[in-house]
């Protein structure tokens, strides 16, 4: 393999490639494998076609063949501004570069916006499975809000060539019910047109961050995220690693009264402090693996490749899809974005890293 994970690890080494997970026992789990698509989605009512566009998904990429998912994503230009995200490597300004560092990194897909992914489709269409981002938050209304709103059609996607479609729900926020109405409305037609789904399930409300603490990734909260996700017919729900868990508690303790609804079994029998539980709770609220959990690779920071080797083996080990990596990959330069995918990629390939 090109990487040695044990050393990229480190001092984790130990702890995530041993770890055996004694929460939920992975033989409850649907685990990613070659036979994924006949294994579980056959069995649903998916259409005909849409299990055509799942296969093709997986088939591509060197992650082929594996039931594993690597998947670029760039939507970052609306979300947090083209200069935000383009100015560390301006060569990302074009839209090809994008599709190129998908197709040159292996990756399964390429996920970008509707001019993005329209600008070279008849280029790249047939080459590499795209996903088009349909919803996003942009930042230059102000005062700044946060709110997904639709920014392309589902037919609009289905014309270009796209395999699949994307869409954000910021689950607890005021908007949420509007966009989890627009967003089910989104994939039953892509569904209809043969195209798969992927939903980012992510929180997004002010009473999430209480002390100081920041449960936006909790997992009992992000599991239930995902949980309404898989309800909305997503086929691959795509979360924000779980960095802590209890929020369902510290938010109702903040508040003064009880907020949403929990159990005392999810903080004692169904996980534990080690990362690789709490993201097998994740996995175990889309329908025990039934839709795949893909977790994301985060904001590029001073040691990028290491960090996502270690996001690819939490993810792994707990049983998900794989990852969708994008600003550590596109803001450097093309060759180090490729090496960074592949490495990720290769903890997935590598048969030593086991589902705990």
């Amino acid at each position: 393999m090109g990487v040695n994970i044990a050393d990229m690890l480190g001092n984790d080494a130990e702890q995530l490639l041993n770890h055996q997970c004694s929460t939920v026992s992975k033989k409850m789990l649907h685990l990613p494998g070659p036979d994924f698509v006949d294994r579980v989605f056959a069995a649903t009512d998916r259409p005909v076609p849409v299990l055509r566009s799942l296969q093709e998904f997986f088939n591509h990429g060197r992650l082929s063949g594996t039931g594993y998912l690597s998947i670029l994503p760039v939507d970052q230009g609306i979300e947090h501004s083209a200069g935000a995200s383009f100015a560390p490597n301006p060569a990302y300004f074009d839209p090809e570069n994008i599709v190129k560092l998908a197709m040159e990194g292996g990756c399964n897909a390429v996920a970008s916006t509707l001019g993005v992914l329209g600008a070279v489709a008849r280029k790249y269409a047939h080459k590499i499975p795209f996903i088009v981002k349909l919803n996003h938050n942009e930042l230059l209304s102000y005062p700044n809000t946060h709110d997904q709103v639709m920014f392309a059609d589902v037919r609009q996607a289905w014309e270009l060539g796209a395999r699949g479609v994307g869409a954000t729900i910021y689950f607890g926020s005021a908007e949420s019910g509007r966009q989890i109405q627009e967003v089910s409305e989104a994939f039953q037609l892509a569904h209809e047109l043969g195209m798969f789904t992927v939903l980012w399930c992510y929180l997004r409300n002010p009473a999430f961050k209480v002390d100081g603490t920041d449960y936006h990734t909790a997992a009992d909260l992000t599991g239930q995220a995902n949980h309404l996700g898989v309800t909305l017919k997503a086929d691959i729900i795509k979360q924000k690693m779980p960095e802590t868990n209890g929020g369902y508690p510290a938010v109702s303790e903040k508040a003064g009264k009880e907020f949403g609804k929990t159990n005392k079994n999810v903080y004692s029998k169904l996980t534990s402090e080690n990362p690789i539980d709490l993201t097998r709770y994740q996995v175990v609220n889309c329908y025990m693996g039934r839709a795949g959990l893909i977790n994301s690779g985060g904001p590029s920071g001073d040691n990028d490749l290491a960090d996502a080797v270690r996001t690819a083996v939490i993810n792994k080990r707990a049983g998900g899809m794989g990852l969708i990596s994008g600003r550590k990959a596109f803001q450097r330069p093309m060759a180090e974005g490729v090496e960074l995918l592949q490495a990720i990629q290769d903890v997935y390939l590598d048969r030593s890293v086991t589902i705990a």
